[in-house]
This record gives C-alpha cells, sequence and structure tokens, in this order.
C-alpha cells in the first residue's frame, strides 16, 4: 500500500459568518495525481493555501507526509512544493539568482550544472542570466517547474498548473506530472482543463458550495459541463 501524503479529515475553512469549507474528507496517495475542478469562488484556491499551510483550517484534521500540518506547520513545510497562480519572483534577480535564493531558502545548494540542466529542461536555458522582471508570465511558469524539479518534494501541490503556458508547455507540465508520480510524487493540482489534465490524472474531485465531491475520470472527457 502507497504512504498517504495527504490525509484531510473534516476540514473545514470559514471567514467571519461565512464558511468556504465545510468537512472535506479525502486521502492522496503517493506516486498519485489529484485534479480538483470547480468554479470560481468554490474554495479552490482557499484549499490549495491550506495544504500549503499558508492558511489554518478553521476545523478538522490535516496530515502532510504523516506531520500535523498545523502543529508541525515548519516541518511539513519541507515536505511540499508549491507552483502558485503568481511568479512570487524577485524582479531584479535574474533566473540562476532566484532559483539560487529560493533553494537556499530551503537549504539546498544546487551545483551549476544542475541548474543549467534545469532551465535547458523548462526550455528557458537561453535566458539564464534575464532578470526576471523581462520574463514573460509562460517563462516566469516555466522558472517555477525548474525550481519543483531542483527540490523534488515527496508532494507537488500546483494552483492552475496550466495558465500561462502555450501547447508545448502543456505537454512539458504532463510529462512532468507523469515523472513526477512514477516516481512516488503525489500531487495535487487545480485547473480548469479537463482535457489535458485527463492525460496525467490518477483522480479527480469538484468542489461545489464548499463540498467535495469525487468524480469519475471519464467525466473529465464527457461533454457534459462539471458545474
Amino acid at each position: 500500500m502507497s504512504p498517504i501524503a495527504i490525509h484531510a479529515e473534516a476540514i473545514s475553512k470559514s471567514y467571519r459568518h461565512y464558511q468556504v469549507l465545510h468537512e472535506l474528507s479525502f486521502d492522496l496517495e503517493a506516486g498519485t495525481c489529484y485534479a480538483l475542478f470547480g468554479p470560481n469562488g468554490a474554495g479552490k484556491t482557499t484549499l490549495l493555501k491550506i495544504l500549503a499551510t499558508v492558511h489554518r483550517p478553521s476545523g478538522g484534521r490535516l496530515e502532510i507526509m504523516g506531520r500535523d500540518a498545523v502543529a508541525d506547520r515548519a516541518a511539513v513545510r519541507g515536505q511540499f512544493y508549491l507552483i502558485a497562480h503568481g511568479s512570487h519572483l524577485y524582479d531584479e534577480l535574474n533566473a540562476v539568482e532566484n532559483l539560487r535564493f529560493a533553494l537556499g531558502l530551503r537549504g539546498i545548494n544546487p551545483s551549476d550544472r544542475e541548474i543549467k540542466l534545469a532551465l535547458d529542461r523548462v526550455g528557458i536555458g537561453a535566458f539564464a542570466d534575464l532578470k526576471s522582471r523581462y520574463f514573460s508570465a509562460g517563462m516566469k511558469k516555466r522558472l517555477a517547474i525548474a525550481k519543483a524539479l531542483l527540490v523534488r518534494p515527496p508532494l507537488l501541490l500546483m494552483d492552475e498548473a496550466y495558465s500561462s503556458l502555450d501547447e508545448k508547455g502543456i505537454a512539458f507540465v504532463n510529462q512532468v506530472i507523469r515523472e513526477a508520480t512514477r516516481a512516488g510524487t503525489a500531487v495535487f493540482m487545480t485547473t480548469h482543463d479537463r482535457a489535458k489534465v485527463a492525460e496525467v490524472a490518477h483522480r479527480a474531485g469538484v468542489l461545489r458550495q464548499g463540498a467535495l465531491q469525487e468524480l469519475p475520470l471519464t467525466a473529465l472527457t464527457a461533454s457534459h459541463e462539471l458545474f
């Protein structure tokens, strides 16, 4: 049986009198890609931020790689990597400097060769010395993926995984997801692109009015709307 990367038990989140998430429960096993869908405002990003320990749940229990994600938050943060919807880069640093700074915060010191290989693999090796302020949104996403390749986390979180990417970039993301899950990494991602994620997802769910419903994978390629 595969280890459990995420154990969520009755997770709820409220902002004052508005409840965003209603007692969500699910497990995500190592080597599994879970795709989360839902209309705007359904709580997808809120759930992802809870999984990333950015927000605390209002109720319930969350474990990441067997650790309590609230009580043991500092230790848990070393067990996952989040590719967020925004770039979270330092504009005045170039690609290599951004990588070294971000990885250094995690205690990772890759060699020059490892960084070059990562940048080449995501297709921006020619721009290694360019300040990230001049990067397009797609290039920034590719740089974020390069970070993930160097971190090699047991859990990868992705918010709108395909945003800002062209067809070649989307295909590359799916290649990264396939390789990661084969190596035992768990992937939890939000997306609106059913067709593309159907190529890599092992499980899927939809958030409706704060409640999580598991979806059959056949729903990803069906013609009817999910929500």
